[in-house]
């Protein structure tokens, strides 16, 4: 019997409770506060950035790349997936081997530069606008 099956029939076991208990967090009552369930304190909610890299404490001009290049690549999946693309067809599209493209479909943001996501884009005939904003003087 395959994994999938195993997990399916085990969460088909446990009952309505089980599940509740299972998770990590759950709302409280307390103004917008999460409880951890499991240890029974209160987590509290931080705001973002906007670039989940800064917040994750990254400085801030890796971040800004990090976020440029987590774009391209998620453009890059969507693409793939609009076009109903194998990993092997996507390869010869970009012009990149079939284990990059799995590399890419990883997450792998470490391996891949904008450059490089650039002429995969390129290459599949996309067209990328580039906006550059200046702060106000």
């Amino acid at each position: 019997m395959s994994y999938t099956r195993l997990r399916k029939r085990a969460a088909k076991r446990q009952g309505a409770t089980s599940r509740s208990r299972a998770g990590a967090t759950r709302k409280s009552s307390a103004g917008g506060k999460r409880v951890d369930s499991n240890v029974g304190i209160n987590v509290g909610i931080t705001h973002s950035s906007g670039n989940v890299f800064e917040d994750a404490g990254f400085p801030r001009d890796e971040a800004r790349k990090l976020l440029i290049r987590s774009y391209l690549m998620s453009e890059i999946m969507a693409l793939m997936e609009s076009r109903q693309l194998t990993q092997a067809r996507a390869a010869t599209l970009f012009g990149v081997s079939q284990p990059r493209i799995s590399d890419l479909m990883r997450g792998k943001i470490d391996l891949f530069s904008i450059d490089t996501l650039l002429a995969m884009l390129f290459r599949a005939g996309a067209h990328v606008l580039v906006k550059v904003q200046r702060k106000a003087a």
